[in-house]
């Protein structure tokens, strides 16, 4: 999604060729929470997609599936539907909102050397 766009979190795809699926994919792989594929057969798997070959033959995803310890390699042929099921880590994270919690955080910290300054006697 662009930005100032709403977040992918919630959204579900049924596809409708293979482009579009690419498309939804790639963006799965930018997103920093966890999706939900459903395959083919039905079958559903939750976890954390961390990569994926989109751009040659084979074509495919891994993830990193919940209550499994190894990542899994899911052809793409089998994928069928995907859904950004969990919250994206990085919504509403922007570099201007940093700048402005660290300023915050700056003036804080100003106040408290200030007040222990005081408290010391060598400020007025």
């Amino acid at each position: 999604m662009e930005e100032g766009k709403k977040s992918w979190s919630g959204l579900s795809f049924v596809f409708k060729d293979d482009v579009h699926k690419k498309e939804v994919l790639e963006a799965a792989f930018d997103y920093r929470g966890d999706v939900t594929v459903q395959l083919r057969g039905g079958k559903t798997l939750a976890g954390y997609l961390f990569n994926r070959q989109l751009d040659r033959f084979p074509y495919f995803v891994e993830m990193l599936v919940a209550g499994e310890d190894s990542p899994r390699i899911i052809p793409f042929e089998e994928i069928a539907a995907l859904s950004f099921s969990g919250r994206d880590a990085a919504d509403g994270k922007s570099y201007e909102a940093w700048k402005a919690k660290k300023e915050k955080e700056r003036k804080e910290e100003a106040k408290k050397i200030e007040s222990e300054m005081k408290k010391a006697g060598l400020l007025d």
